[in-house]
């Protein structure tokens, strides 16, 4: 099966499973979360065990130290993925959140209702972290999730991806509504970005060039960022010149 097709199923997949989560109930969505964190806790073993594959991968290739940084999970980083995990489910469901309602003359009633949109393609670059923060948003707003990371991270990712799938089943979700692309061939992104018949949003985290990228290749609706903005604070009395030299 080439990759383009690899693709299109777990896309497939996903859709399925979004129909159940789209109707699954706040206590059962929590539940998901706290099976996912708790999978982290237990299995933090095994996800710095692929951790480190890829960082040997990464020093091999010389990649710089900020790099690696960025790439690098610890227990305490892994605790923290929890712990974010815990925070979602602590958060209000927004599904169902009325946000405005009016009456027309006619009498007829009117309501703006949060909804799910489905399938949420998340493409990101070196931060495994992010494998679970978009995988937590996604599903406690009731998306599944089909996620893209750097192939610099696969292994790692796929760790991560593989815990909180058969955590969302343990709390009676299908596994399918947290889908991992573990390719490194970089077809994967393209393909995702023109399976409009099943995701429903593409939201893109990287550079400026790759967000740029995506907006322009994809044929899904892109949730995205522009150029970063960075602030300097000077003090007073401080020299001026020299600090914007």
């Amino acid at each position: 099966m080439d990759v383009a097709a690899q693709v299109e199923t777990k896309a497939r997949a996903a859709k399925t499973a979004a129909r159940a989560l789209a109707l699954a109930s706040t206590r059962v969505k929590n539940e998901a979360l706290h099976q996912m964190a708790r999978g982290l806790d237990e299995k933090a073993a095994a996800v710095l065990d692929a951790n480190r594959s890829d960082l040997e991968r990464a020093r091999t290739a010389g990649v710089s130290r900020a790099f690696v940084d960025r790439l690098t999970l610890t227990e305490g980083r892994i605790e923290e993925m929890a712990a974010g995990l815990r925070q979602i489910g602590a958060l209000p469901d927004p599904v169902g959140e009325t946000v405005e309602a009016w009456r027309r003359p006619n009498g007829v009633e009117i309501a703006r209702v949060r909804v799910p949109l489905g399938v949420v393609g998340f493409i990101y670059e070196s931060r495994p972290n992010v494998t679970a923060d978009a995988a937590g948003l996604c599903l406690k707003s009731g998306n599944a999730v089909l996620l893209r990371g750097g192939s610099e991270a696969l292994d790692s990712n796929t760790a991560i991806a593989q815990i909180l799938s058969r955590a969302a089943e343990k709390a009676g979700l299908p596994p399918d509504v947290i889908q991992h692309v573990d390719t490194p061939d970089r077809a994967a992104v393209m393909a995702m970005l023109t399976l409009d018949r099943y995701v429903d949003l593409i939201i893109p985290r990287g550079g400026e060039e790759f967000v740029r990228l995506v907006a322009e290749r994809s044929t899904v609706p892109v949730l995205k960022h522009d150029k970063g903005l960075v602030h300097v604070y000077v003090d007073e009395g401080a020299d001026l010149d020299m600090a914007l030299a």
